[in-house]
């Protein structure tokens, strides 16, 4: 029987790698095969990550768990080091659900699918392999990894412009990703010992003026890959091209490598510098939120507006990692989530009204909806999901990022109030642009050319079950958040009190946000005791 002590991460890592190096000696000439073949592969890994977390997990244990060690280069001292805790978790078991939602949604690719779908199971031990690692050198090797999929993908697998969107996403952030290396290989060496290991790492001592170089190097890596306005324009070239599988990892997971990597390293490893830059994440996030809304607006091709709606709530993450508190650093790891399983519902609807209208130009749209009901409802109900609806996944994280950003006492009143109106008027920004989005695709005058075309079907059975195995994480945690946040809360508050430590004026108190979804419900005694 296996036990805890069986080296899960490795095999969750490995498995979907070493079955891809089987793809080509499958017999198929249609591709029929092979796509069942990627299908099951992808499930049986994330049943072993459900599984293995179910069974082995501790959730009041904010600290590294599965932990697993190996020599890898002796001579350089370079182990094979993975773990997960409460805030890789998370987005471990967001990569299996997504990446195998993505092999089903690729299921009308018919150019190369054997490498096709080569590639899709290398990336999705690549992906899984920049969460868990627990070594520097190890992590930059599966960040770059995880880049050539992609380009490939979008290289050949693309629109017109594809290998535009290929060379400029390969260029931003495979030049971006040195940084990586030269911080790593500088903290490495820093001090008396020399370590790859995260958390030694995170134990050194290090300077100040040390670490705000450290930090500067990182930000500019992983606020290629977030991505964090200006560095962000790769983002709209790479989806506007991409086909909806890719899209799907796009949107749903590699974005979330850049917020990932922004806590693990910048904020957990170098609280310090954290504590210099935190201001400035802030103003990013509300530049992100309100410059990516408005861009929305212009937008005429689909994708690409999407595709900033993308960028726009991706600047709730950057809020909720600044604010110390842990309220608003559970946000954004909430926001993270939320927006992958959001953004890969929305990109995949995007892909199947491509398939039908054959035009992303939503001037040459219109008047679809009586011809496409299924989808219409499909769209509207994801569309109001992204706007951040009651009841909803993005509603439940955007108000923890809006709440524990306002009750933080690490910036001034003033601060606070500009920082929460600017992020209010995206919010409001988002459900016009998308609502309107919604009424130049299905209401409106008809498009005689499209509305009478015979490939204007509605949705097919697989298309409904992606969507609604979306939308069932997306409505369950809007209606009871405590089922995702219960994983990671004990990591949250115990990353949250280091990064305070690190603030002269809030060192030694602890972080009292407002409880949002208290486990005992309060009281009008405890409600003014805990005010007082």
């Amino acid at each position: 029987m296996l036990t805890e002590n069986f080296p899960w991460l490795t095999f969750i890592i490995l498995f979907p790698i070493a079955a891809s190096l089987f793809v080509p000696f499958i017999p198929d000439k249609d591709g029929k095969t092979v796509r069942w073949y990627a299908l099951i592969i992808g499930l049986i890994d994330f049943a072993v990550i459900v599984y293995a977390f179910y069974n082995f997990y501790d959730f009041s244990n904010p600290d590294i768990q599965l932990f697993e060690s190996y020599s890898w280069i002796p001579q350089l001292d370079l182990r094979w080091s993975v773990g997960v805790d409460g805030l890789s978790m998370p987005l471990v078991l967001l990569t299996g659900f997504i990446t195998t939602l993505a092999m089903l949604a690729a299921w009308p690719v018919t150019l190369k699918p054997r490498f096709f779908y080569f590639l899709m199971l290398a990336m999705y031990g690549g992906q899984i392999a920049v969460f868990t690692v627990q070594d520097m050198i190890l992590f930059f090797l599966a960040w770059e990894l995880e880049l050539i999929p992609v380009y490939l993908l979008l290289a050949i697998w693309g629109g017109k412009k594809r290998q535009y969107a290929a060379t400029k996403f390969i260029l931003y952030t495979a030049i971006s990703s040195l940084f990586i290396l030269v911080a790593a290989l500088a903290m490495a060496f820093y001090g008396d010992t020399v370590t790859f290991d995260m958390r030694s790492l995170a134990a050194k001592d290090m300077a100040l003026n040390f670490q705000l170089w450290m930090y500067a190097a990182f930000l500019i890596a992983y606020a290629v890959k977030l991505p964090i306005i200006p560095l962000h324009t790769w983002l709209p070239d790479a989806h506007g091209e991409a086909t909806a599988p890719v899209h799907m990892l796009l949107a749903g997971i590699l974005l979330k490598m850049g917020g990932y990597a922004l806590i693990r390293m910048n904020a957990e490893m170098l609280p310090g510098a954290h504590a210099v830059f935190a201001p400035a994440l802030v103003i990013l996030g509300i530049v992100n939120i309100i410059y990516a809304a408005l861009t929305s607006f212009a937008q005429r091709n689909l994708k690409r507006k999407i595709a900033y709606s993308s960028i726009s709530h991706m600047g709730f993450v950057t809020i909720g990692i600044a604010s110390f508190t842990d309220l608003g650093l559970s946000g954004a790891v909430l926001q993270m989530v939320s927006h992958g399983l959001i953004g890969a519902s929305l990109f995949f609807l995007v892909g199947a009204t491509y398939d039908r209208t054959h035009t992303l130009m939503l001037d040459e749209m219109g008047g679809v909806g009586q011809k496409m009901k299924k989808i219409f409802a499909m769209w509207t109900t994801c569309s109001l999901a992204s706007l951040a609806l009651p009841g909803m996944s993005g509603f439940v994280a955007e108000l923890m990022v809006f709440v524990g950003f306002a009750t933080s006492d690490a910036y001034s009143v003033p601060f606070r109030i500009i920082v929460v109106l600017l992020a209010a008027v995206g919010v409001i920004l988002t459900p016009i642009y998308l609502l309107s989005n919604l009424r130049e695709i299905f209401y409106g005058p008809e498009n005689k050319e499209l509305t009478s075309h015979e490939v204007l079907v509605d949705a097919e059975p697989r298309e409904i079950f992606i969507i609604g195995a979306l939308l069932v994480p997306i409505i369950g945690i809007g209606l009871y958040p405590k089922v995702l946040t219960q994983i990671y809360d004990a990591k949250t508050i115990q990353l949250t009190e280091r990064l305070r430590a690190n603030v002269p004026s809030l060192a030694g108190e602890t972080s009292k946000p407002i409880a949002l979804f208290p486990s005992q419900p309060l009281n009008a005694p405890a409600i003014a005791e805990a005010q007082n």
